[in-house]
């Protein structure tokens, strides 16, 4: 792959679009595209290597999957007592909290 420079066209996974589009290199790091611009929507974010983060349904299952191993290694009885859920399976993984949109104040 030749040398990346400033403006070259790449593609890359736009976070506003939430789709692979044409991105063009804004900063590099050790020769490597660090951020980028969207040439569709003017947006700029860090180069994601074209991969889209995981869907709701793969970080739930993430969550599953670990709380299930977390309880199969540690014993309830070695967690303090605020970690440990009613039913015994400690609550590790805390869900985050939902995101607020921006309101803008009212005159």
């Amino acid at each position: 792959m030749p040398d990346l420079r400033l403006g070259d066209i790449i593609d890359d996974y736009c976070v506003k679009c939430r789709r692979l589009t044409n991105h063009a290199i804004v900063s590099l790091l050790n020769s490597a595209a660090a951020k980028v611009r969207c040439r569709t929507c003017y947006s700029d974010h860090d180069y994601r290597n074209e991969q889209a983060p995981p869907s709701k349904k793969e970080l739930l299952k993430q969550k599953e999957l670990f709380n299930a191993v977390l309880a199969a290694t540690v014993p309830a009885e070695a967690l303090p007592i605020d970690v440990v859920a009613a039913d015994g399976v400690p609550e590790v993984v805390k869900e985050a909290p939902p995101a607020s949109g921006k309101k803008g104040k009212k005159k």
